[in-house]
């Protein structure tokens, strides 16, 4: 943890940017200087707060489910903990890993053997058989139980105990697939997933434990499926109409949408061996990301910020902001990245610069109000500040 001064810093405020001083003390932003602090002269950059990607994957090593699922848990890890370093790298000081980690990855984390944004996972996420979560395509005959990422679970009380050894482990909320998905080979995206009996075994267990579950859900039907059992978040939600929002606003849920992976499935994808039939699904949803965010924000729906990047397609991370700045505007998408994304992972000290906050912070080269590229321009960074210290 360390103490560090950023002088003359244009300093957003949820609303827009006020100039002053910042004072981070033993990782937590005070309202005066601690004794002997690091300097760092903003000369009127524009500091945000440390953003928030809350739909990441650190062991999403390939394009190809099976390897991802079954690969050497030993590569996976410190490729893991590459991904987390570029995406710290990156502004983005807290991930939210749903579908994958560990408490292992995590302690690592916390004990500051690499550099990394604050790491909350779900563990692998939970999938009936042949949904979402079931890497196997309808003609492969090979027994599939649990992978890095997944675990098939089927059965309400099979799911109960499945989610007591997640909470057990340190997972901060399960994930489960609601929905068919583009990376899934024989499942259709809309058909909802699990029986309404499982879904409230899974919320039912982790709002006991005071925790919540992400729903993997694309279609009105999934979404929906997902909220009237309790879901808090819905993870894509590319294909809901203006119905569905209305009930997600009612029901309090959070829309996280993922708009880089399809921009990068659908532009790389096919050069580095994503299978044909997941670009055929990703063709379905690429389009509908964009129109999903305005539809939510219109309804009221709290909107929150992912990337959902598999294998080499990680580096796109910042494209997901311009594409969601595209969609709802600089001001917007930067509360989605901070406030909003706070208020999804329950941590009041997480997605701004007052006092008590955690020390994480991005300063930028330009008003990104202004000149909103700031958000998603590497160069554009000018310093990366985690907990207090310069990274």
């Amino acid at each position: 943890m360390g103490s560090l001064t950023i002088a003359g810093a244009m300093i957003w405020n949820g609303e827009g940017f006020v100039d002053g001083d910042l004072h981070i003390v033993g990782g937590r932003v005070s309202e005066a200087p601690g004794a002997g602090a690091e300097v760092l002269d903003a000369g009127g950059g524009w500091l945000i707060p440390g953003l928030i990607d809350a739909h990441f994957h650190a062991y999403a090593t390939s394009m190809d489910g099976l390897e991802n699922e079954r690969g050497p848990l030993s590569f996976v890890a410190i490729n893991g903990a590459r991904r987390l370093e570029n995406a710290l790298r990156r502004g983005f000081t807290t991930v939210r890993d749903v579908a994958g980690g560990d408490i292992g990855l995590a302690r690592a984390v916390e004990d500051g053997l690499f550099p990394s944004p604050r790491y909350l996972f779900t563990g692998p996420a939970l999938s009936q058989t042949g949904g979402h979560g079931d890497p196997r395509a309808a003609h492969v005959d090979i027994c599939f139980s649990r992978g890095h990422m997944c675990e098939i679970v089927d059965g309400a009380d099979a799911l109960r105990l499945a989610v007591r050894n997640r909470l057990r482990t340190g997972a901060h909320a399960i994930k489960v697939m609601t929905s068919g998905g583009v990376f899934s080979l024989a499942d259709p995206i809309r058909v909802p997933q699990y029986s309404a009996e499982e879904l409230a075994a899974v919320v039912d267990e982790a709002g006991r434990r005071g925790s919540y579950v992400a729903a993997h859900a694309y279609s009105p039907e999934a979404v929906l499926h997902s909220i009237e059992h309790g879901v808090r978040s819905i993870e894509h939600g590319n294909l809901i109409d203006a119905a569905t929002a209305r009930r997600m606003a009612e029901r309090s849920a959070f829309l996280v949408p993922t708009l880089a992976a399809y921009d990068a499935m659908d532009r790389r994808g096919a050069g580095i061996g994503l299978n044909a039939i997941s670009l055929a699904k990703n063709a379905e949803v690429l389009s509908k990301g964009q129109e999903a965010v305005r539809l939510a924000l219109a309804a009221g729906v709290r909107v929150g910020f992912g990337s959902d990047l598999m294998g080499e397609l990680e580096d796109d991370q910042l494209c997901g902001v311009r594409l969601q700045v595209e969609a709802a505007g600089a001001a917007e998408t930067l509360r989605s990245m901070t406030r909003v994304n706070a208020e999804l992972l329950g941590d009041p000290a997480l997605g701004h610069l007052g006092a008590g906050a955690h020390g994480d912070a991005v300063l930028l080269s330009a008003d990104p109000l202004a000149d909103p590229a700031a958000l998603w321009e590497t160069e554009a960074r000018r310093a990366v500040v985690r907990a207090g210290c310069v990274i």
